[in-house]
């Protein structure tokens, strides 16, 4: 092995960029992050190649003077910090000094500022590293930086940069997530002539829905929640995602922590825990929101590109932000004027969280094969001929019998499987198995967590054979089995004794939903949808106690299910995430039938 000596002050530079600069974007996000710590209003980006050959970045904040700007390209130089208390509690984007003598090194650069007052700029050049002297220059109040020919001198580097078009992709999304940090700020980003992003400055704070409107578009904020709750000194703000509008990709998820944008673990996981059951297994939430608390509580020095923080206190952070949007959440249940779990839209087909089914149908083919594929009008599945007058006659005489109430009115049960139900605002259709299901595992949560689960012994122990593995694993979970309502022995290597059971599964097959559970939680954890073994039990017996296709329900029945769905938070969806229920409105059937034509 060689001897140990000093690297070149060259190759030291550009190892330093490499953990700062891994493609333009990160250039892009350097200088726009220094842009806002100079106070600026107003940003323009231009990009060409996207942004090898030219990242140009330029506002109107306080500007450099002669003297700085030799100092801005030597490392570890910066205004921003100068003890380490500052550090502690650093508030600006950027404080380490490395940025610009960073890119540098691996560029060809051209530093023009002016500061407000001066009578002219003043520009400096480095090209590889190498710097010159500063000479006046024509420049407007403010800073521009031009970054030219990236990586020119680090091929093995240039040789992971993408195409041009993907790189020019990174940048525009990186610019959405910087204009939606600071509303009060107007972003420019152009690619050769071509607009990417035009966002204009929103002085008002109350006007962040503008901004977030005009990034991430009016539908995102007309399938949204906002998010405002405090504790102290934190606070969170945003908007959060119906669950219905969730997405394929986790694309539109952005997290901001004192105005900093972050991709942090802790945060992104508080708030999947917060929608693990109320969204369909693979699909991914999408928000907005905005964490606020004192300095001194955060560490943004944890990751080179500042992308990650640490939290003194992380536990108490993570469970603020699950507590804030499960309380959001909880509020996606059947309410008056609100809209409808899932919509369906007949001219253009089925709507399903915002983006369109690839072979949706649209019309009235839509509304039936939604409907369970029903071929005619003889097929409907109304539980009596009695009832069905007395429920026609009732709302024929009398508009008004369908309430207030969201959901409406009964009318019959479709198929054995769907309630119809008739509401002021249209036609509503219920999975009758779904809705229940989402009662059920609702209200085994608060029983569960007040550890007061209603039950009943039995007079006669009912027995039920198992197999072997499954016995094991029963009494390695006896506790969560106690804890839902069931008293359970091992009678013999196969054989287990039921001698209570939960109140909810009265006249229920206790074998078989005995059976049924141990099955599902056979399969591997992994794959299922809901987290944490407690909330996996409670689900899956929520699902094989609630009733379920073709069990005969009268009207009064269906009403009772109609009025605890609305009284039942989260029930928009059942906790595998499914809809439980879905509108047409009056003009929706007009359309289908052509009144008015």
């Amino acid at each position: 092995m060689p001897p140990i000596h000093v690297l070149p002050s060259e190759l030291i530079d550009q190892i330093a960029a490499g953990e700062v600069i891994e493609r333009p974007a990160s250039v892009v996000k350097e200088l726009v992050e220094n842009s806002l710590d100079a106070g600026a209003r107003r940003i323009e980006i231009d990009i060409e190649r996207g942004g090898l050959g030219l990242v140009r970045v330029r506002d109107d904040g306080t500007g450099m003077g002669a003297e700085e700007l030799p100092l801005a390209l030597a490392r570890h130089a910066t205004s921003k910090i100068a003890s380490l208390e500052d550090l502690q509690t650093v508030t600006t984007l950027g404080f380490r000094g490395e940025a610009l003598p960073s890119i540098a090194s691996v560029s060809r650069l051209r530093l023009a500022s002016r500061r407000h007052g001066a009578e002219h700029g003043v520009e400096i050049l480095a090209e590889g590293g190498t710097v010159r002297p500063s000479r006046p220059a024509p420049q407007p109040h403010g800073t521009t930086v031009e970054v030219r020919d990236l990586f020119f001198n680090v091929p093995a580097r240039r040789k992971f940069v993408r195409s041009d078009a993907t790189e020019a992709g990174h940048i525009a999304r990186l610019t959405e997530r910087l204009a939606l940090s600071r509303a009060d700020v107007a972003f420019r980003l152009r690619n050769a002539d071509r607009v990417l992003l035009e966002a204009h400055a929103e002085p008002d704070e109350g006007l962040l829905a503008r901004r977030v409107g005009a990034v991430l578009g009016e539908e995102f904020l007309a399938q949204a929640l906002p998010v405002d709750h405090t504790a102290g000194s934190v606070s969170l703000s945003g908007w959060i995602g119906l669950p219905t509008a969730a997405r394929a990709q986790p694309d539109e998820q952005f997290w901001f922590v004192n105005g900093r944008g972050v991709r942090d673990r802790l945060l992104m996981n508080a708030v999947r825990l917060a929608y693990r059951d109320v969204l369909y297994h693979g699909r991914h939430p999408a928000y907005a929101l905005y964490l606020t608390l004192d300095p001194r509580w955060v560490d943004v020095n944890a990751h080179p590109s500042k992308l990650e923080v640490r939290f003194r206190d992380a536990r108490q952070v993570h469970d603020f932000v699950l507590r804030a949007v499960q309380r959001v959440l909880a509020t996606t249940k059947p309410q008056p004027g609100a809209p409808a779990a899932m919509v369906l839209t007949p001219p253009g087909g089925m709507l399903l969280g915002g983006e369109r089914s690839p072979g949706a149908l649209g019309g009235a083919r839509g509304l039936w094969e939604m409907a369970g594929a029903v071929r005619d009008a003889a097929a409907l599945d109304f539980t009596s001929p009695r009832e069905r007058l007395d429920a026609g006659d009732r709302l024929a005489t009398d508009p008004s019998a369908a309430g207030e109430t969201p959901l409406g009115t009964a009318l019959a049960q479709l198929h054995g499987v769907y309630i119809l139900a008739q509401s002021r605002e249209g036609l509503v259709l219920v999975d009758m198995h779904a809705a229940h299901e989402r009662i059920l595992y609702e209200r085994l949560k608060a029983q569960s967590a007040s550890a007061s689960v209603p039950s009943q012994h039995l007079l006669q122990p009912i027995t039920v054979e198992v197999r072997p593995h499954e016995l094991d694993a029963l009494l390695e979970r006896r506790d969560e089995w106690e804890r839902a309502g069931f008293e359970i022995d091992a009678l013999g290597p196969a054989q287990i004794a039921v001698r209570r059971v939960p109140a909810l599964a009265n006249g229920a097959d206790i074998a078989q939903v005995i059976r049924a559970v141990l099955a599902d939680l056979d399969l591997e954890t992994s794959s299922h949808h809901l987290d944490g073994a407690a909330d996996r039990f409670l689900g899956t017996l929520a699902c094989r106690t609630a009733i379920h296709a073709h069990r005969r329900l009268t009207l009064p029945e269906m009403d009772a299910l109609l009025r605890q769905m609305e009284a039942t938070d989260r029930t928009n969806q059942c906790n595998h995430g499914r809809p439980t229920w879905t509108r047409l409105s009056l003009s929706e059937l007009d359309q289908l039938f052509l009144r008015g034509r």
